[in-house]
């Protein structure tokens, strides 16, 4: 019998074979055509998979979460703590990136030529992203808060980047439950209840195709990059190196250096240790960049591998996935002084005082989606009174960079939700499971495909 391949590692070999697929279609000159049309789809058939689940699964995670904590003196308190510790890990975060673009200056070194050829190619792009964030900028001060109540929860849920009404939507219902008559309120748990279950099963068949779905996607990925000219993707991230290396670093730091320090002064889990458990959503988020669509394997993680409870999870996780933009807002950070050190403007200590404001609210409403920090750069630029199409000059690797933003944003949700579960008692030992569930192949792996040789 041949050994299961743990699913983590299938990930693994779906990115490399994809990168590597990618690459010999650039090298040999074979039409991009054929990954495009018959290799991509695979992958955008996964990501649409796990956004379908994304919206049912906040919804009746949350009614349930919100409902199980049995009081609303419960519910204040884990809210409390969830909250406080989000913002406090984002502000932390736009600070480190402040003080590596500042200390690194990465505008400096960027070339007038390929300034001008960046800011040519991307006009366009960056013209409609501009568009979108100067609606969002003329709007009232209070807006954000209006957006938050839906006015047709129907419609709230047919669109991922309404998730935060979605939420709205389940903590005010959770909160009902808590105070109507209990015999009614049963009912309409164990419904939310077996929809969760349901939509948890779901996932299990999703993560059987994840292999060849993030396969297509890295594929496809580095074959777009290259557009007609398979040397132009490589010129342009040359160019801005620096600017990727400080960003990258920057996330680098706030996992390492954050998210561990979190672990430690509230957990006994080692870093190591839970790292290794969230091996499988990270390299979701990675190749799907898209936290929201990653939400349902960080949950099962989370309950499965490390022993947090579901009311826990169900609480912190969906409410993380909408607010908790750790690595979204370092990198708006580093790329609002990358922008303005190319374009010659030195921005005052108030200006980056703006920065961390702007970028933390704009973290808050955010959606978990692909190219949303993006839209929300824009908006910081703007209140630095930097021009927002300055933009175009990080484009070119900011499909590369939302990948690695998004591990950072995951990784950050569920150390915020392990900490929580650890100051309510929920884990005093370390963990809950006699047996060391890191160092086994059960839970999520268990769905993965496996292989099995006949005797003889």
């Amino acid at each position: 019998m041949l050994k299961k391949i743990p699913l983590h590692t299938q990930i693994i070999i779906g990115l490399v074979l994809g990168l590597i697929f990618g690459l010999v279609v650039i090298q040999f000159g074979f039409s991009p055509d054929f990954t495009v049309k018959y290799i991509k789809p695979a992958g955008t058939i996964f990501i649409n998979a796990l956004k379908m689940i994304a919206v049912p699964l906040v919804l009746a995670s949350l009614i349930v979460g919100v409902a199980n904590l049995g009081d609303i003196s419960k519910l204040s308190r884990i809210g409390g703590k969830t909250i406080l510790a989000y913002l406090l890990t984002t502000v932390i975060a736009i600070t480190i990136g402040l003080l590596m673009v500042n200390f690194f200056e990465p505008g400096e070194q960027l070339p007038q030529d390929t300034r001008d050829k960046l800011m040519t190619q991307f006009d366009d792009q960056a013209g409609s992203k501009a568009s979108k964030a100067a609606d969002i900028r003329d709007q009232g001060p209070l807006q954000p808060l209006v957006d938050i109540v839906p006015e047709n929860l129907f419609a709230a849920a047919a669109d991922n980047g309404s998730m935060l009404q979605v939420v709205f939507f389940a903590i005010i219902a959770g909160i009902a439950l808590l105070q109507i008559e209990k015999s009614k309120a049963k009912t309409f748990i164990a419904f939310f209840d077996a929809l969760n279950d349901v939509i948890i099963k779901i996932v299990e068949y999703i993560m059987l195709i994840a292999p060849y779905g993030v396969f297509a996607l890295m594929a496809s990925l580095i074959v777009e990059i290259a557009g007609d000219n398979p040397e132009s993707a490589v010129e342009l991230l040359l160019a801005l190196l620096k600017y990727t290396l400080v960003v990258l670093s920057g996330l680098i730091l706030v996992i390492v250096g954050v998210y561990s320090l979190m672990l430690k002064s509230f957990t006994k889990i080692p870093f190591r240790d839970f790292i290794k458990s969230l091996r499988p959503a990270m390299l979701l988020g990675f190749s799907t960049s898209s936290s929201s669509a990653t939400l349902p394997v960080t949950m099962k993680l989370v309950e499965e591998e490390i022993g947090v409870s579901e009311e826990v999870s169900s609480f912190v996780l969906p409410l993380g996935a909408t607010i908790n933009m750790n690595g979204t807002s370092l990198y708006q950070a580093v790329a609002a002084v990358f922008i303005a050190q190319a374009l010659g403007m030195d921005l005052s200590i108030s200006q980056q005082l703006t920065i961390v404001l702007t970028a933390t609210l704009a973290a808050i409403g955010s959606a978990g989606v692909p190219g949303a920090g993006l839209i929300m750069l824009i908006i910081v630029l703007e209140a630095i009174g930097v021009p927002g199409a300055g933009v175009a000059l990080i484009i070119a690797p900011d499909r590369i960079l939302d990948m690695f933003r998004t591990v950072v944003n995951v990784t950050g949700d569920a150390a915020v939700c392990v900490t929580v579960a650890s100051t309510e008692g929920e884990l005093p030992g370390g963990l809950i499971r006699k047996s060391n569930p890191f160092t086994s192949n059960e839970g999520l792996e268990d769905v993965a495909p496996t292989e099995e040789k006949e005797a003889g």
